[in-house]
């Protein structure tokens, strides 16, 4: 590293009546903890604050009751109430001098109306905009845009009581009232508030002189906006309407943070977009405006961040992922550790459990939503009482975060791997096209460990139950992994198929380098990443390949990773043949059987030479039995314990490895958010 190569990184920026330590921004970004859960929300932001970050944003806040995200977990700034909890939120993040933002917003015809009793409003009289519920939109009058604007004023008076040093005022992700009354697509108003560009910009423009004029030069005001729609009918673009909106309000923030919209664009996975990928669509916001410009691309490189502010793209760097797997990114950048980062790898599992209700977990960051409820830090290990010995059999992703673990506490830690390498299934899957980043897993704690004086690493050594004995280690973890079925027993398909056991081939055989001659069909009852991204890359390898799946759509759980029309298309470029809601009910040497997986209606046999079958795992055991027989005392992690994800194996090889340690409770019973009862 070159001496004051990322010093730019450092440069304290003023924005407004406030000035940032950096120009690194912890993005708002929902955490899974909601209003409910406040300690868990304010451990996460607290430790980032501790990494370096300078900014550190309050995911969504919604102002009033009218804006009503039932069910999913976001916070609430609706009155005086509320402004406690902010408080000590902010006071946290202070602490380690970071700056607190709060992201203030009413969702609009994103909003439910199911859980407070009020109609969702709109600008018009639309569907809401989850298509699967039957509720429809109210067209706001003047009274009800008064109300609104009222109510982002009082929220805005409300975020300065609480100590925010700035306040947005948002505009971004489809999922914002102000951007509704923008858009053509849901603006059919005809009063002073719809028809032209002027007209639809209005409400915009008055919540901001507000939001500024209640901030009173004591708060900075920040326009969060997309300037940019990947899709959708009478779209904003950054060469039309959306360099508009910049024009017409440029001085008008104090901050500008800029993105891409929806939220699928926005956050695409490693998969799909390189790093940086949004600067084509804004770029051209600090030719336009004198006021400071942040902006998001999923950054992991410091050199690509120092790119975007020497350039004049950026004046500041966002991150939600980045921040999640490594919170303390920016302090090692300063220190000049740049191995030491953990990497996003850019899978969205973050966001997929978000989508599901609970805590974001992370791939590479096994401590996230585990700061307050577990103690969980994610650079400090408590030191061992007294040192040890432990024996990990296998290095793939949980073996070596257990390594790590135990290691960092100070035991004495070898690692036995039958493969010629490390990684296990990170290195392996990182093969297939598309999932490069996924051997960031193996990288990380590689490196890591490949510094320490306490650890040995022993590839291409194959233990069985006598050389264990013969090791005689203090603490014995196998970390064995699992095995693809290959008889087309699946995930709603417990039964074997007829002809499948002994005929189909399994990923494990593709990524061990088994032959595939002749047409391909694919057989998914897996439903995630696995079976769709072998498609294509034995599709561009030149083979006909036909995937099946007895869902009604394919690889349904994409959709929580926000990857699901980016993996349609990309199999309909690749040419891949798509048969979904179709059940394998036999494979004749050559022809798979299928019917309707509805009806159970026959329908044609779909021609192959290669069958795949990617359907279920099951835990490698054996050795486990063996040791078992032998009464040699053990714990079983990873994908050997219970297959799952990557991350899920992370997380059990650290979680093991810390009640190994001694430092959980034996009850399993971790602290929890609690209701305060008022008698």
């Amino acid at each position: 590293m070159l001496e004051g190569q990322y010093d730019i990184l450092f440069e304290p920026l003023k924005i407004g009546p406030v000035t940032a330590p950096n120009r690194f921004v912890m993005m708002p970004y929902a955490n899974g903890h909601s209003y409910l859960m406040p300690n868990g929300a304010i451990g996460i932001r607290e430790t980032r604050a501790e990494g370096g970050w300078g900014i550190i944003g309050m995911q969504l806040s919604e102002i009033d009751p009218t804006s009503d995200l039932s069910g999913l977990p976001y916070e609430r700034l609706w009155d005086h109430g509320d402004v406690k909890v902010h408080a000590q939120s902010v006071e946290r993040i202070h602490t380690h001098g970071a700056l607190a933002s709060i992201e203030l917003a009413h969702t609009g015809i994103r909003s439910r109306g199911t859980e407070n009793g009020y109609p969702v409003m709109g600008p018009s009289s639309l569907p809401t905009l989850k298509p699967d519920m039957p509720y429809n939109a109210k067209a706001m009058d003047k009274s009800d845009i008064k109300r609104l604007r009222a109510s982002f004023r009082a929220a805005i008076g409300r975020a300065k009581q609480a100590g925010y040093d700035m306040a947005y005022v948002y505009a971004s992700h489809d999922a914002s009232i102000l951007w509704h009354f923008l858009s053509p697509a849901y603006n059919h108003r005809t009063d002073e508030y719809g028809g032209s560009f002027e007209n639809r910009l209005r409400l915009l423009r008055e919540v901001l002189e507000e939001a500024q004029d209640e901030a009173a030069g004591e708060m900075a005001v920040a326009l969060r906006f997309a300037v940019h729609e990947a899709s959708g009918p009478k779209r904003i673009t950054f060469d039309g309407e959306g360099r508009d909106v910049v024009e017409a309000l440029a001085e008008l923030p104090d901050l500008w943070d800029i993105n891409i919209s929806g939220w699928s664009a926005d956050s695409q996975t490693a998969r799909y977009a390189r790093q940086g990928y949004q600067e084509e669509f804004t770029s051209f916001v600090k030719q336009v405006t004198s006021k400071p410009v942040l902006g998001v691309g999923r950054f992991t490189s410091p050199d690509t961040m120092v790119s975007q502010i020497k350039r004049g793209v950026l004046d500041m760097i966002g991150s939600a992922r980045a921040s999640i797997a490594d919170p303390f990114l920016p302090n090692k950048i300063r220190e000049g550790r740049i191995e030491d980062i953990r990497e996003c790898i850019g899978c969205n599992v973050c966001v997929s459990v978000e989508l599901s209700g609970v805590q974001v977990r992370c791939t590479q960051n096994p401590t996230m939503s585990e700061e307050w409820r577990r103690g969980w830090h994610p650079e400090k290990v408590p030191a061992a009482s007294n040192p040890e010995t432990a024996l990990i059999v296998g290095g793939g992703p949980a073996g070596l975060e257990a390594a790590l673990t135990l290691a960092r506490a100070g035991h004495e830690v070898t690692v036995a791997e039958k493969a010629d390498e490390m990684g296990g299934r990170s290195i392996r899957e990182a093969t297939i096209k598309g999932l490069a980043s996924w051997a960031r897993v193996r990288d990380y704690r590689l490196y890591q460990l490949q510094q320490m004086g306490n650890v040995n690493l022993y590839a291409g050594s194959e233990l069985d139950a006598d050389g264990i004995a013969e090791f005689e280690a203090d603490h014995l973890i196998l970390a064995t992994g699992s095995r693809w079925l290959d008889d087309g027993r699946g995930r709603s398909n417990l039964a074997p198929i007829a002809g499948f056991k002994g005929a189909a081939l399994t990923p494990d055989d593709i990524l061990d380098g088994t032959e595939v001659t002749g047409p391909v069909v694919i057989y998914d009852d897996d439903h995630y990443y696995m079976a769709n991204a072998l498609a294509v890359d034995l599709a561009e390898k030149g083979h006909e390949v036909h995937i099946v799946t007895p869902l009604p759509t394919l690889a349904g759980w994409m959709g929580n990773t926000l990857e699901h029309p980016k993996m349609l298309g990309e199999l309909m470029v690749a040419g891949v043949k798509m048969y979904p809601n179709t059940t394998a009910t036999g494979w004749n040497g050559g022809a798979l059987d299928v019917t309707r997986s509805d009806t159970g209606e026959s329908l044609p046999i779909i021609n192959a030479a290669t069958l795949i079958a990617v359907t279920n795992r099951i835990p490698e055991i054996s050795l486990s039995e063996a040791l078992t027989a032998k009464g040699i005392a053990h714990r079983t992690i990873g994908d050997a314990e219970v297959p799952g994800t990557i991350q899920a194996a992370v997380y059990s090889g650290h979680r093991h490895a810390r009640e190994l340690l001694g430092t959980e409770p034996e009850d399993r019973i971790f602290k929890r958010e609690r209701p305060t009862l008022l008698l």
